[in-house]
């Protein structure tokens, strides 16, 4: 399934605006804490900047910060403390996510997301 269109009626505007603020005010902090625990890092930082993007999708963005909000929540389906296994659960979600809509993730957000990583 692709995400392709501007309508996003089957998402709560409401919710997708939580889902960013919290995005916005945790994202950076989240990722550079846990950089080492995160073998999909470079993803979720290019699903970050697909999100933050102003021609990105209205429908791509709320499943994007609603991935990227369950990426930062710490109380999720499996804790993200528990070694190993902790971050399974938001690299499954952040997966799906990002094959819902693999086509908006473009050079650029990945070419910042890899900037971002290397400072």
């Amino acid at each position: 399934m692709t995400i392709d269109d501007e309508d996003i009626s089957a998402f709560d505007a409401d919710k997708m605006q939580a889902d960013k603020k919290l995005v916005m005010r945790e994202f950076a902090h989240k990722l550079k804490t846990n950089i080492g625990k995160i073998p999909f890092a470079d993803e979720v930082t290019a699903a970050f900047y697909c999100a933050m993007d102003g021609s990105t999708p209205a429908s791509v963005k709320a499943i994007l910060f609603g991935a990227l909000a369950y990426f930062i929540m710490p109380a999720d389906v499996v804790p993200d403390f528990i070694v190993g296994l902790g971050f399974t659960d938001d690299a499954s979600v952040i997966a799906a996510a990002i094959a819902a809509v693999r086509s908006h993730i473009n050079d650029s957000h990945r070419d910042k997301a890899r900037e971002f990583l290397n400072k």
